[in-house]
């Protein structure tokens, strides 16, 4: 009877770290395969242990090429889409308008439709528009899909906040740009950041959308595919791990940020 009751009272943990093992263990084969030193051209079966490839992570000719174009799509596609995904969701909460309804329901549609379809829809776009398939049509391809996933993010951020913090600055003489810089701006922040990182994501890791518009150019994402096909690098596991830790790294000094300025506060 007391396993069980403390099995009761810790189920929620329990089950809650058994969900984040089962999300995580792609993550570990990942980084434990850029360890290994693979026989034959695919780095599926564990061969021998080895630092070759973080040595030299760009020892696969066009790998890091490739990944160079991601990163610069990504960044140049999370700034778009934040930048105009701000405005909308702050146009859409604080102002009335005609079709505003509209406009509402239509955000939500890049996020509903199957990705094969927006893809060969902005193909069409661009070819009848004469457009040269390559790095500016992916680039617009990602800010148009990534716009809607910003909007919600900010969207959510904005209709949480209160406006009697505004109203407050405006009667201590604050400017309205003054106002925005100094209240709006920081209290819509952290929703802003949930919007940019989940743009870059979505960004550095599309292959389908980018597949169909990239023309001759080469995305981290396209180079894996092309590579699966005659063989497995180490060096993809090795960018995998490394984009991993990073991305962790990124996460916890939010955190620890976060959890300073509660500590300041009190």
């Amino acid at each position: 009877m007391t396993f069980l009751n403390w099995l009761k009272r810790h189920l929620v943990v329990i089950a809650g770290l058994l969900t984040l093992g089962y999300l995580l263990l792609p993550n570990v084969v990942v980084t434990v395969f850029s360890f290994n030193k693979p026989t034959g051209r695919f780095n599926y079966e564990w061969q021998q242990f080895s630092m070759d490839a973080w040595k030299d992570p760009c020892g696969v000719a066009g790998m890091c090429g490739s990944l160079a174009v991601s990163l610069q799509i990504a960044v140049w596609a999370t700034l778009g889409a934040t930048v105009l995904g701000t405005m909308i969701a702050f146009a859409l909460v604080r102002y009335r308008f005609r079709a505003r309804g509209a406009v509402n329901s239509l955000i939500f549609l890049p996020m509903a439709m199957p990705e094969v379809v927006m893809a060969a829809s902005l193909l069409t776009l661009f070819l009848n528009m004469g457009a040269q398939l390559g790095f500016w049509t992916i680039l617009i391809a990602h800010i148009m899909f990534c716009l809607s996933f910003v909007v919600t993010a900010v969207k959510a951020r904005v209709m949480s906040m209160d406006p009697r913090l505004e109203q407050a600055a405006q009667d201590l003489y604050a400017g309205p740009a003054q106002t925005f810089l100094r209240v709006t701006l920081p209290i819509a922040a952290p929703g802003i950041a949930a919007g940019a990182l989940l743009a870059f994501a979505l960004s550095f890791d599309d292959f389908i959308i980018t597949n169909f518009n990239a023309g001759s150019t080469v995305t981290f994402p396209m180079f894996v595919w092309g590579s699966a096909q005659r063989g497995t690098p180490v060096q993809i596991n090795v960018i995998g791990t490394t984009m991993f830790i990073v991305a962790v790294l990124f996460v916890l000094a939010s955190m620890a940020v976060g959890n300073r300025r509660k500590r300041k506060k009190a």
